[in-house]
C-alpha cells in the first residue's frame, strides 16, 4: 500500500515538474521574442449617407475617373446642372465637353424629408456606433485600434472623415483613401489607416464593367487598392464591395465572378512588380468562401497548411466551414465579409509581418437582442424602423499580424 502511495506521488510530483519547466519554458520564450501586432480589418457599415440629397455629377472636361463625385442637389433641380440628356455608356469618350448629373437610386431616401427622416441627430448617433465598434476590433490583443480598415457602403469622402472625426478615433490619427464609383446607389469602398504607422505610396481604383442579362451596363463599386509601408514594411490593401446577388445568386453570379477576375488580375499585376509581395484583399464579396467566384475563379486555399507558393489564402474559409457567418438571411447565415491574402503572408516565421489569426468581431452590443431580427447583426435600420443602439446589418471581419521586434 505504501509503495503505491508513494509510486502515485512520485508520478503526481513528476508532472507537476514537467508542468513547471514547460510553463517556465514557454515563459522564456514569450521573453526572449517580443513581437508588434498589426490589426487589418473590413467593415460594411451598411449606408453611411449624410443628411443631404445629392447625385453624381460627371465633368467631361475633365478625367472622370478623377472628377466624378456627390454633389448636393434636390431631384427636381437636376435639369439645371445638366448639360445633356446622355443615355449612352458612361465612358471618357462619350462624355468628353459634355457634363452629367445622374439621379442616384437612394437620391431623397436619408435625407431629413425622406422616408428614414435621416437627420443630424441620426447620423451623428451613427458616426458614434461606428466608431466604437472599429475602435475595439482586435484591441484585445494589440491593445489599440486597427492600423488599416477598409471601408464598403460609403456615400463620400466627406463621411468617412466626419467617422474618423468621432472622439474614439481622432486620438488614432487616420488618414482617408477614397475614390467616387459610378455605382447607381451612390456607396463606394474606401480605406481609413494609422498615419503614424503607415505611409500610403500609390492609390489607385480599378473600375468594373460588368451588364445586366439585357446587355446595359450595371454600374457598381471599384476595386480599391492601396499601396503602402506598415511600419516600414511594404504592403498592398485591396478593397471590394462585390456585385449584389440581386435577381437571385445563380442570375448574378456571373457578375461577381467578373469581380473575382478583376481581383485576380490586380493580384497578378502586383505580383509582377514583385513576386514575394504582401497582399491582402478585404471586402463584402456578396458571396460565400465556397461559392464559384472565390473558390474557382480565384482557386482560393482555406487551410493554412494547404498553402502554396503564389496561392490566394482565404483567412475567413476555415470559419464558414464551421458554421459561422457575417449577416443573416431568412434564418441563414453567410460569410460575405472575408480576408484574402497572397502566400506570402501565410507561415512560421515572424521575422516579417505574418497572419496571427482572423476575427469576425461580434460582441453582444452588435447582436440584436430581440424583435424578428433577433440574433442577427444589430443594424440601425429594419427598413424604415429606427434603433438608436443600431450598427449595421454585417459583423466586421479583422486580421491581427504579427512580427518580432528586431533587437
Amino acid at each position: 500500500m505504501n509503495i503505491l502511495v508513494s509510486s502515485y506521488k512520485f508520478k503526481k510530483d513528476l508532472a507537476y515538474l514537467v508542468l513547471v519547466f514547460l510553463f517556465i519554458s514557454n515563459l522564456t520564450i514569450a521573453q526572449e521574442n517580443q513581437f508588434q501586432a498589426a490589426t487589418v480589418g473590413f467593415y460594411n457599415v451598411e449606408n453611411l449617407f449624410d443628411i443631404y440629397p445629392s447625385a453624381g455629377l460627371i465633368d467631361g472636361n475633365k478625367d472622370y475617373q478623377d472628377e466624378f463625385y456627390h454633389i448636393n442637389i434636390k431631384r427636381e433641380d437636376i435639369p439645371k446642372y445638366d448639360t445633356v440628356n446622355c443615355k449612352c455608356r458612361l465612358t471618357e469618350e462619350n462624355l468628353k465637353g459634355k457634363k452629367v448629373v445622374r439621379e442616384l437610386i437612394l437620391i431623397d431616401e436619408f435625407t431629413p424629408d425622406g422616408p428614414k427622416a435621416w437627420d443630424e441627430t441620426k447620423y451623428n448617433q451613427k458616426l458614434r456606433n461606428l466608431s466604437k465598434v472599429i475602435s475595439e476590433m482586435g484591441a484585445d490583443v494589440t491593445g489599440t485600434a486597427p492600423v488599416v480598415v477598409g471601408l464598403a457602403e460609403v456615400e463620400s469622402r466627406e463621411v468617412i472623415e466626419d467617422l474618423i472625426a468621432m472622439p474614439l478615433l481622432q486620438p488614432f490619427n487616420y488618414g482617408v483613401v477614397h475614390y467616387n464609383s459610378l455605382d447607381k446607389r451612390g456607396i463606394d469602398v474606401g480605406l481609413i489607416y494609422q498615419k503614424d504607422r503607415v505611409v500610403v505610396t500609390k492609390t489607385q481604383k480599378y473600375e468594373l464593367e460588368i451588364y445586366n442579362t439585357n446587355g446595359r451596363r450595371d454600374y457598381t463599386r471599384d476595386i480599391l487598392r492601396v499601396d503602402a509601408l506598415l511600419d516600414g514594411e511594404p504592403m498592398h490593401f485591396l478593397i471590394n464591395h462585390w456585385p449584389s446577388r440581386r435577381g437571385g445568386e445563380a442570375a448574378s453570379s456571373h457578375k461577381r465572378e467578373a469581380a473575382a477576375e478583376l481581383m485576380l488580375s490586380i493580384f497578378n499585376e502586383i505580383r509582377e512588380e514583385d513576386k514575394d509581395a504582401k497582399i491582402i484583399s478585404v471586402g463584402d464579396f456578396n458571396d460565400d468562401p465556397n461559392s464559384p467566384s472565390i473558390k474557382n475563379v480565384l482557386n482560393s486555399v482555406d487551410k493554412k497548411r494547404k498553402v502554396k507558393d503564389g496561392d490566394i489564402f482565404n483567412a475567413t474559409g476555415s470559419m464558414f466551414e464551421k458554421g459561422f457567418g457575417t449577416l443573416a438571411y431568412r434564418d441563414g447565415w453567410n460569410l460575405f465579409d472575408q480576408i484574402l491574402t497572397s502566400s506570402s503572408l501565410v507561415g512560421d516565421n515572424y521575422d516579417s509581418y505574418q497572419l496571427y489569426r482572423t476575427e469576425i468581431f461580434s460582441p453582444l452590443y452588435l447582436v440584436s437582442r430581440e424583435g424578428s431580427f433577433k440574433g442577427y447583426p444589430n443594424r440601425m435600420y429594419g427598413g424604415d424602423t429606427y434603433n438608436a443602439n443600431g450598427y449595421s446589418d454585417h459583423f466586421p471581419v479583422y486580421s491581427i499580424l504579427l512580427r518580432k521586434v528586431k533587437k
